[in-house]
This record gives C-alpha cells, structure tokens and sequence, in this order.
C-alpha cells in the first residue's frame, strides 16, 4: 500500500503541516480532582503523539455548566490554564501542534455535574436521550447515567455564553495552545442550537435555519477576535442515520442534513476559518456519508477539511485520492499507538485498545501503549 499521500505537507490556515495525520479530540478522564485540572499524566500522553501532523485536545469545558462526564478537564480557572501549559509546553517541545477544543455539553449533563446541583442549560426544555453521562459515585469510580432535565437559556444568558466561549479562548491562548476548535458535533450545545429537534426557541436564535446557525456563528466570531481566523476550527458530525446501539455520545440527525451542513459550512467559509472537522457515524456497520455530501462541502468549504470516524488507512487514501479531504484522524488506533504515524509510513502492526482504560484511571491504557521501537528491542 502506497501511503506517501499521507506524508505530504499540508496547509491549515497559515500553519504548514508535516503530515496528514490527525489526533482527533478524545475524552478519556483523567484530569486532577478537585478541579479537572490537567496534568503532568496528559502532558506525557499528548507528547507521545506529537509526531501526528495536527493535534486536537480531548472535549474541554469553557465553563462549569459545560461539564457532562466526571473528570473531563476545564479551560476556565487559573489552575486549569496553568495545568494546559504543561500539555502545550511538552508539545512544543516535541514539535508538535495543538489545538484546544472548546466544549459546552448543554443539555447533555446530569444535576450532580453541574454547580449547585441545578439543572442543566440548552437552547430549550427537552431531555436528552439514547445517550449517557458519567458521574462520580465515589473516589475514582462512577457511572453511566440518563441526562438530567434541561432548563431554557435566557436571551442574554445566550449572549453571555457567547463571551464565555471568548474568554475560553483567551485562556487557551494564555496556556499556549496554538488555536481553538469549537465543539459542534454530537449532540452538544452549538449543536443543540442547529437542531430543530433540540431548539424550539422564538428569539432571534430560534426558528429558521439562519437563526439556529446564529449562536455558533456569534461564539465563531468571538474566538476569531482572539485568536485570528487562521486558528479557528469547527467540529461537526453530519448525521444522514441514527443507529440503536446504546451510546455514551451519538449526535442528531436533521430533516435535511446536507441542506443544514452545507449551509453551516457556508457561514463559516464566509468567516474564513482555517478549518472543518467532519466526525462520520461510527457505530458497527454505520453508513459512510453520501458522496453528493463530501462533494459539495468540498465545492463550499475552500479551506482544509478533516475527516474522522473509524478511519482505516485505505478509506483515508481513497478519501484522499478524491480531493473530499485535507486530514484524516486515526482515533482509536491513535490511543494504543503513540507512534502511529511511524507505523503507518513503515507498514507495521499496530497495537489493540484496552477498552476498560478508556476512561478514567492511571497510567495503564493511556501511557503504557508500546512505541514500535520498544517492540522491536
């Protein structure tokens, strides 16, 4: 297999790339308590992938209410931006680049995660389901449970999310990270606000399509101010299906997603964003995204396009091969390998997950994966 394709430089927004190959934003729990403070732990795990083209840390709450599952860092307090420098000073060290993803979970929390024990925030008053949140029952352990009911955001509550998102940003510029990505994707809040399924509201950010797509187009001018266009990013997951399966996460699937996408990805090429970030259904046997979809996203969105969602190597070629993509991230595999570039480029095996080490825990699952070398000695 010809994988040289994946090794060619590549441009997102003024950054030159060394290779195609993407650490997506994966969650996997483990930031100091109390607090979600990062730590020493992630700065190891987060350079031991630095040799991917382009980093994108796990879901990072803006704020307090933005938290869905235990132990998932924040980007809010002075502790935490302190905690994020390690990460992005390691990082940097290794040559590597990284981006935040900031993330609002809205309605997909629990009373127990959220400050006061109030109800959790969304677009409007309808409960989440077919999909889980993580509490702590006790030290170091919790578990999976329904989603709490949601109550309505105020118009100027909405508007004081959006300053929320801008001061995200500032503190992930003060932690050093090389630029944002906005959490769009899976059922969270800017996605909550794109849905019709999710948003009923009669304000300027409900009803029509444009109205829907106003939050996420104020919070993406927001982090612009900070950061410049050039590191902005949005994270979407255009569902065209839905699957029974029972799921930690899973997303919304409109009417009319490709309308929907395509006029979301639209707005953003408008504002000049260096990229998308596309997460394709990735349940057993999900269907791939129809082709009229990746072609006509690539004829609107003119910067660099990220795919994501059970990529092998092949689909990245083939992908790849015609013209629909920029990058392609390698979750999964990229947690039990650390070195997977490498062992894309040499062809070799590559290590299997340990599903019980996903989330939460130690060191076991998370820095422990053998590098190829290692293998080898």
């Amino acid at each position: 297999m010809n994988v040289s394709s994946l090794f060619e430089k590549v441009q997102l927004g003024d950054l030159f790339l060394p290779n195609r190959i993407v650490l997506p934003p994966l969650t996997r729990c483990r930031s100091t308590q109390p607090g979600n403070v990062p730590n020493e732990l992630m700065a190891s795990y987060y350079k031991q992938r630095s040799t991917a083209g382009f980093m994108v840390t796990e879901g990072t709450q803006i704020e307090a209410r933005g938290q869905g599952y235990a132990w998932t860092p924040g980007i809010h307090s002075e502790e935490q931006i302190e905690g994020w420098k390690k990460v992005t000073n390691a990082v940097h060290e290794s040559g590597g680049v990284i981006f935040c993803q900031l993330w609002h979970v809205g309605r997909v929390s629990h009373c127990k995660l959220q400050p006061n024990g109030d109800a959790p925030v969304a677009p409007s008053a309808i409960q989440a389901k077919s999909v889980k949140v993580f509490i702590e029952t006790g030290l170091g352990e919790g578990s999976l449970v329904e989603p709490s009911m949601p109550r309505e955001l105020t118009t100027e509550e909405v508007k004081e999310l959006v300053n929320l998102y801008r001061q995200a940003a500032k503190n992930a510029k003060l932690a050093g990270f090389d630029g944002v990505e906005l959490h769009s994707a899976n059922g969270y809040l800017l996605n909550q606000f794109i849905s019709e399924h999710t948003n009923h509201r009669t304000d300027e950010y409900g009803g029509s399509l444009p109205n829907r797509l106003r939050f996420l187009k104020e919070v993406t001018e927001a982090v612009i101010e900070v950061f410049g266009r050039n590191r902005v990013g949005v994270r979407f997951a255009p569902l065209f299906a839905t699957t029974t399966e029972d799921r930690v996460y899973l997303g919304l699937v409109e009417s009319n997603p490709h309308e929907t996408y395509i006029c979301a990805a639209k707005m953003l090429n408008d504002l000049g964003i260096a990229y998308l970030s596309i997460a394709e259904a990735d349940w057993d046997n999900s269907p791939d995204l129809p082709e009229t979809f990746r072609s006509e996203l690539r004829k609107t969105f003119e910067r660099a396009i990220i795919y994501a969602g059970r990529y092998s190597v092949q689909k990245a070629l083939t992908v790849n091969s015609k013209g629909y993509g920029d990058l392609y991230a390698f979750g999964r595999a990229f947690i039990a390998n650390p070195d997977l570039p490498y062992r894309i480029q040499k062809g070799l095996s590559l290590n299997q997950v340990q599903n019980d080490t996903l989330f939460g825990g130690g060191e076991a699952g998370y820095i422990d994966y053998p590098f190829s070398t290692q293998l080898s000695t």
